[in-house]
């Protein structure tokens, strides 16, 4: 009874500091829905769903310290509840089987492949002897035919091969089908032939004349900055991002300056802080004006104003979208007298973007931008609260820069590190050299370029603009040059970033002493990471490509083809060699039949109809994958096509156990033959 009352006094002591738990509740609740194996029956939901008005009922009956716990319970169960809506209202015909034959569509969206290629996303398609009912609502394809010039809403048609969207590339990696399914993507593909028109745009919709604006944007300022500032400028002003070079585009990476190129939190704060102390300063130097208006308001409302015309310019993909909802809460907490920075902004943006999009949740985008900002303003909030000597006002701009770019990378860096395995070890040099510019010239220039369009003088802008962007270039192109400037980390396992959250968020949101048990979970995160080993051997869900752990890393089968998922896994291992280095490792000469001995394993690729021509057999137990359909033989464990299409991408650890994606997948609506609407 102690212990209880104990726990009653704790909870009462965070009174006024619970806020910004609701949307770590709510979280709690849609991971739980994702991490799930088998989509819940609606008896679930019912069940959830009363379990959680209970607990919120008695929660308004007996308020304490204890009710806290009961409306976490309620938000939980919302947040899985919400999940399942998200899921089932997104939900469109997805192909099931390979398809080449006619495509025709609407142009909805154009980008870039990693191959450079330029992709089309096309609405309202037609596929030929398939009824409309199952035909997928969105597909997208890579254009490597001849040069096309494509315009939002124009109606075209092509010969392409199309698939449906592809699992993970090794069991527990990325699942590409979750993220096609909340995207609206029904297949993908590519084609190598010519694009026909089969009618110009007609009366567009506001969405596709918005998508016009962009490309029109995009087109001018390329042609007033050709190359990769131009590129850069399209990027971070309409989210075009197909005109910058795939060069540039690795310095970035390797610079930790890619973050500049997508449409953030970053921008849209320079922007709108631009924008509100212009609007500021503007009305306060006419004192009739500054005596009788609410100034600070005014420049709150210009500043919202400007932010969502930014929105709908860069295409108000997830992350614009994420950013402009920050910075609005931001601004409506300056209109209604409330601190415009604290944890309970925060956590009013994460709440609507969790509500908005559940989905978001298990996005790199979502989890690096929210842990920056919550980064940031734990960390000015604390430097606000205690007593520091006060630097001069002429080192207090550089100070700060450096601050919010030490946090920001802190925060950040284990996400991405997680995600995308690599560390850049002078991110924030590249940072420091670079974030003033944007801020200080880029997005000036920007603001000024677009107050300048209507009178033709655009130009002056854009030529500050192109001076500012090619100065980071240059900072990306040099820090990625320094001799370490890249490092590689093999993935954790999925306990970690769960883990590494609620430690670091309990670190921050709680208050008092226990805050800092915080850290065992934390310490926890990156003990187990520190502990992770890779699959000793990966099957490919086609059969097309093996990789084997050795001493000198992994060793592929191929040295060419599969290159997507060669490539995945090996940034997964935390290799930073490519796909002919490591298929160099496979000894023997390249064939159709690749074999490899791993202890007493092993390993045999059969690789096309002559790799099954030649192959003789098992005279002892073999582990066999094939790229195309064969016969089982005596002592084989065979994985060939027909097999891998119920296995998905397989692993086998080193200690002989076997992973299969579909078991760790689970059947989902997106993953599934029967859920959802996959037809």
């Amino acid at each position: 009874m102690r212990i209880l009352v104990a726990v009653d006094r704790i909870l009462l002591g965070q009174r006024g500091h619970l806020f910004p738990w609701v949307p770590v509740c709510l979280a709690l609740g849609i991971g739980v829905y994702f991490a799930l194996t088998v989509e819940p029956d609606q008896e679930v939901y019912a069940m959830l769903g009363f379990a959680g008005g209970l607990c919120g009922a008695a929660a308004l009956r007996w308020p304490g310290g204890w009710s806290a716990l009961g409306w976490g319970v309620t938000l939980a169960a919302a947040g899985f509840c919400l999940a399942g809506w998200r899921t089932q209202d997104v939900a469109a015909p997805v192909l099931s089987w390979r398809y080449y034959g006619p495509v025709e569509g609407r142009v909805v969206a154009l980008d870039r492949s990693a191959s450079d290629a330029l992709r089309v996303t096309l609405d309202r398609v037609q596929l030929a002897r398939m009824s409309p009912s199952r035909v997928p609502g969105r597909v997208r394809i890579s254009l490597h035919g001849p040069p096309a010039t494509l315009s939002p809403g124009q109606r075209i048609m092509t010969t392409a091969h199309l698939s449906p969207p592809h699992g993970p590339a090794e069991p527990g990696g990325f699942d590409f089908r979750r993220h096609a399914w909340f995207q609206g993507l029904g297949a993908v593909g590519y084609t190598r032939v010519p694009v026909l028109t089969v009618e110009p745009p007609q009366t567009p919709t506001v969405g596709l004349r918005v998508f016009a604006m962009r490309m029109a944007a995009s087109g001018r300022l390329l042609e007033v900055l050709p190359g990769d500032p131009g590129g850069f400028a399209a990027a971070v002003t309409t989210g075009d991002r197909h005109a910058i070079g795939q060069d540039a585009l690795k310095a970035l990476r390797a610079s930790n300056l890619a973050h500049l190129l997508a449409i953030s939190g970053l921008h849209m704060g320079l922007l709108t802080g631009f924008v509100f102390t212009v609007l500021r300063m503007g009305i306060a130097l006419i004192p009739a004006l500054a005596l009788r208006l609410p100034v600070k308001k005014i420049a709150a409302v210009g500043a919202l104003i400007a932010a969502a015309g930014y929105f709908a310019l860069s295409g108000g993909n997830v992350a614009t979208e994420r950013a402009f909802v920050m910075v609005a809460v931001a601004l409506c907490a300056i209109l209604v007298d409330r601190r415009a920075i604290s944890l309970r902004v925060v956590a009013i943006a994460a709440l609507i973007v969790l509500t908005l999009r559940p989905e978001a949740l298990l996005g790199p985008g979502f989890q690096m931008s929210f842990a920056a900002t919550t980064g940031l303003v734990a960390v000015f909030m604390w430097l606000r609260d205690v007593d520091l000597p006060r630097a001069p006002n002429w080192a207090r701009p550089a100070l700060g820069v450096m601050i919010s770019s030490a946090v920001a990378g802190l925060a950040t860096a284990p996400v991405g590190a997680a995600h995308f395995n690599t560390v850049s070890h002078f991110g924030l040099l590249a940072n420091l050299l670079s974030v003033p510019i944007m801020g200080g010239l880029v997005i000036p220039a920007a603001v000024l370029a677009a107050v300048l369009a209507p009178i033709g003088a655009e130009v002056i802008g854009l030529t500050l603009m192109g001076w500012g962007l090619s100065w980071i270039l240059g900072v990306a192109y040099w820090v990625a040059g320094l001799e370490g400037a890249q490092g590689y980390v093999p993935s954790p396992p999925g306990v970690v970033l769960p883990l590494l959250a609620l430690g670091l968020l309990w670190l921050i949101l709680w208050q008092g002493r226990l805050r800092l048990a915080g850290l065992i979970p934390a310490a926890a995160a990156f003990y187990f990471w520190a502990g992770a080993e890779r699959p000793a051997i990966l099957i490919a869900d086609t059969g097309g490509l093996v990789g084997v752990m050795t001493h000198e890393g992994r060793a592929l089968s191929k040295p060419r083809g599969a290159g997507f998922i060669a490539k995945n896994w090996l940034e997964n291992d935390g290799d930073g060699a490519g796909q002919a280095v490591a298929a160099a490792r496979w000894p023997g000469e390249p064939g159709a039949v690749q074999r490899l001995e791993v202890g007493p394993s092993k390993i045999v690729h059969v690789i096309g109809k002559r790799g099954v021509a030649v192959f003789d057999g098992c005279r002892e137990p073999m582990l066999v994958v094939a790229s195309v359909p064969m016969k089982p033989f005596a002592n084989c464990d065979l994985y060939d096509p027909a097999r891998l299409r119920a296995t998905g991408s397989v692993a086998i650890t080193q200690h002989g156990q076997t992973y299969s994606a579909t078991a760790l997948t689970g059947w989902r609506p997106w993953s599934a033959p029967s859920g959802g609407r996959r037809q």
